[in-house]
Formats: structure tokens, C-alpha cells, sequence
């Protein structure tokens, strides 16, 4: 069995971000030389998720796939975002103290527990079989990197894993 890691760096934007990184895990399977198995795309990141969804042939102002942005007017409803302190337990006064302490996080920057929560609720990964060295995502079928954060822009990671056999 061969094991083939690598990386696509991603950068979010200040408000949520949906990126199509489909071409990219193509093209990484296609050069593991992996014929037959799996590859899993997984974010690292507590407040990002994977996912597969399609296309709407039509966006918002901000390049938004209308079916993503249906996600997140859902995902509001369920996980209001977080606009002020003590909206939710977290983050605490200890939590904001210990971000700007040890990371010198600005507290602001800790205004993201919905992020958090839509991510366990979406989860941070997706694992798609490798049949004749396609990746088999059906016919609508694309991989989203999800950046729920709405606090800050930065440059995210999703780590790209092809297992399986070669020719």
C-alpha cells in the first residue's frame, strides 16, 4: 500500500469562505500514482470543515455559491453568529486572557464560537474512493473548504492523504 500526503493552502477571508479545492485533490491523486483506494481532505483548523456539495450556476456579490450560502443562512438559524461577548459560555474571561497571552490574540478575535460549533456540526473532513485512479465524486460532486470564522482573514491548510495501490 502506498501512503501520499500533502497540503493546499487556503486563504479565508473575514466572513465565511467556501473554496473549491477539487482540482487540487485531483491533481495530488493523480500524481501519488494511486489507482485504486481512498483520499481523505481534512482540516486541521477547529473552526473549518470539508464537505461535497455542487455548483449553483449562480453566486452573491461575493463569488458565494448560492447552495453554500443556503448553508450558512441554515446554519444561522441553528448557530446564531456570535456578535458579542457573553453570547455564549464560551470564550470566558480566562480564555481571552490566556489568546492574548500566549498568542497574543486580540479578543475580538474570540468572538467565534459559532464557527466552532458549525464545524463539529459540518465536520472536518470528507473521504472519497479512487477507482481506476479517479477520484469518484459523481456527477455534481466538488469538495469545499469551509472557513466559517467571521472574525479575521489568515491562510488555512487542508491536508490532503491518497492511500491505496498503484498500477
Amino acid at each position: 500500500m502506498i501512503v501520499h500526503n500533502d497540503l493546499i493552502k487556503i486563504q479565508s477571508e473575514a466572513r465565511p469562505t467556501f473554496d473549491n479545492v477539487t482540482p487540487q485533490v485531483k491533481e495530488i491523486v493523480k500524481a501519488s500514482g494511486i489507482q485504486n483506494g481512498t483520499v481523505l481532505v481534512y482540516s486541521p483548523h477547529t473552526t473549518c470543515s470539508v464537505l461535497i456539495q455542487e455548483y449553483s450556476d449562480g453566486q452573491t456579490y461575493y463569488g458565494t455559491e448560492l447552495i453554500l450560502q443556503d448553508l450558512v443562512n441554515v446554519l444561522n438559524k441553528i448557530i446564531p453568529t456570535c456578535t458579542n461577548e457573553g453570547m455564549y459560555l464560551h470564550p470566558c474571561p480566562m480564555h481571552v486572557k490566556e489568546a492574548a497571552r500566549l498568542r497574543g490574540e486580540e479578543a475580538a478575535w474570540s468572538l467565534n464560537t459559532d464557527a466552532h460549533l458549525r464545524s463539529v456540526l459540518m465536520g472536518r473532513s470528507v473521504t472519497v474512493p479512487i477507482i481506476d485512479g479517479e477520484v469518484q465524486l459523481g456527477e455534481f460532486g466538488f469538495i469545499w473548504f469551509a472557513d466559517f470564522d467571521q472574525v479575521r482573514a489568515r491562510e488555512r491548510n487542508a491536508i490532503v492523504q491518497v492511500m491505496g495501490i498503484g498500477k
